[in-house]
């Protein structure tokens, strides 16, 4: 049976009302600050030159679509796409040096920095994972809201029970959230799964991640406080 826009289905794969910014904007907001507030040892130099790109792509990108994501055009896209890529660099950059840090005995000594450190990486890591998924699932979410790519590359729980969801249901930057909330914590897909082969690659990057950088971290702490 097709998930259509009847009484009680889905229009996941149907032309559907644009996504809203907020949900999106405000991650990206947290995540910058997130990198700005980690320790020095742990940002690329100089600490503001990555965090400032990321702010003026989202400024072009917030301009380019205010309210919601309706315009779409090559230049919006790659522009999405390298804002990701840059929040990507910058977690990445320092995950590698917290993770080296504690492995050659040169990471922070106060546990309560440690763990705040650690933390912002990881909350960051969500944050950049959920973007991935958001910007890439079905192309995007101005093409999503579009219909144009019926193929999936996450399934959701409502589009095999569409009679649980609301009428003219479809995912939204929040559930791409959630799925990289719940991917870093259980190390593993929950409720809703992967079907393309880069959805389970990028899955299970994140897993690995953020089950490096969390045992790492909390093993350090546990170590300093004994």
């Amino acid at each position: 049976m097709s998930t259509g826009t009847a009484a009680g289905a889905t229009a996941w794969d149907k032309p559907h009302l644009p996504e809203h910014r907020v949900a999106a904007s405000l991650a990206i907001l947290v995540m910058i600050a997130c990198q700005v507030a980690l320790n020095d040892s742990l940002t690329f130099r100089p600490w503001w030159l990555l965090p400032g790109i990321e702010s003026a792509l989202f400024l072009a990108l917030f301009w380019a679509n205010p309210a919601r994501i309706t315009r779409e055009s090559r230049v919006i896209r790659w522009l999405s796409l390298a804002l990701v890529c840059v929040a990507s660099l910058v977690t990445a950059f320092a995950a590698f040096k917290l993770v080296w840090q504690i492995a050659t005995g040169r990471a922070e000594s106060d546990p309560p920095m440690l763990l705040l450190n650690g933390g912002g990486i990881w909350l960051t890591n969500v944050v950049v994972f959920a973007l991935w998924y958001w910007e890439l699932d079905r192309g995007g979410p101005a093409a999503r809201s579009k219909g144009r790519c019926p193929d999936p590359d996450f399934l959701f729980p409502q589009m095999t029970a569409p009679k649980l969801a609301g009428p003219g249901w479809h995912p939204q930057f929040l559930d791409y959230l959630y799925v990289s909330f719940t991917n870093a914590t259980a190390f593993s897909p929950t409720d809703t799964m992967p079907l393309s082969r880069w959805a389970k690659m990028a899955m299970m990057l994140q897993s690995g991640v953020s089950l490096v950088t969390a045992a790492l971290v909390i093993a350090r702490a546990i170590n300093i406080l004994r």
